[in-house]
C-alpha cells in the first residue's frame, strides 16, 4: 500500500513506492516525445551498444577467461582478435530490427549497432593459444597462462 494516497483514480502512482505501476518521468513529452527520439537516425540507440556490452574477466590458475553476454548476435557478426602488445579485442555488430512504416514504438531498450572492447593482458598470457566459443548468446574467450617458474631453493650446509 502506498504511503501517499493516489490522486489518479485509484492507480498506484507514487515515486517513493518501489512497487508502483507508473513511474513519473519529469521529461515526458518535453521538448519532444520519446518515440521521435527513438526512431531518429544516429540517435543514442545506435551508440549505446558500445557501452552496454558487458564482459566479465576472471583469472583461474590455468587461464584468463572472458565472458560476454551477446544475445541475438551470431558468431559470424563477431570478431575476436589479438593485437601486438598483448591486447585482446572483441568487436562486432548487433543488427537492428526491421521497422515497419505502421509500427508505433512505445519503448526502445535493446541496443543495436557496433561494439568494441579491448583488454591489455598480463605477461603470463599465452597469446598464441587463444580459444573462443559461442553458446546460448554468451561468448567465452579463454587464454591459457604460462606456468609460473618457482624459484629454485638450494640448501646450504652450515659448517662449524
Amino acid at each position: 500500500m502506498s504511503i501517499i494516497p493516489s490522486i489518479f483514480g485509484g492507480r498506484r502512482s507514487n515515486i517513493f513506492d518501489p512497487f508502483s505501476l507508473d513511474i513519473w518521468d519529469p521529461f515526458d513529452g518535453f521538448p519532444f516525445n520519446t518515440t521521435s527520439v527513438a526512431s531518429a537516425p544516429g540517435s543514442t540507440r545506435d551508440t549505446s551498444a558500445l557501452a552496454n556490452t558487458r564482459i566479465d574477466w576472471k583469472e583461474t590458475p590455468e587461464a584468463h577467461v572472458f565472458k560476454a553476454d551477446l544475445p541475438g548476435v551470431r558468431k559470424e557478426e563477431l570478431k575476436v582478435e589479438v593485437e601486438e602488445g598483448r591486447v585482446l579485442q572483441i568487436s562486432g555488430e548487433r543488427s537492428r530490427e526491421q521497422e515497419e512504416k505502421n509500427d508505433k514504438w512505445h519503448r526502445v531498450e535493446r541496443s543495436s549497432g557496433r561494439f568494441l572492447r579491448r583488454f591489455r593482458l598480463p605477461e603470463n598470457a599465452k597469446m598464441d593459444q587463444v580459444k573462443a566459443s559461442m553458446e546460448d548468446g554468451v561468448l567465452t574467450v579463454t587464454i591459457p597462462k604460462q606456468e609460473e617458474k618457482k624459484p629454485e631453493v638450494k640448501s646450504i650446509e652450515i659448517s662449524g
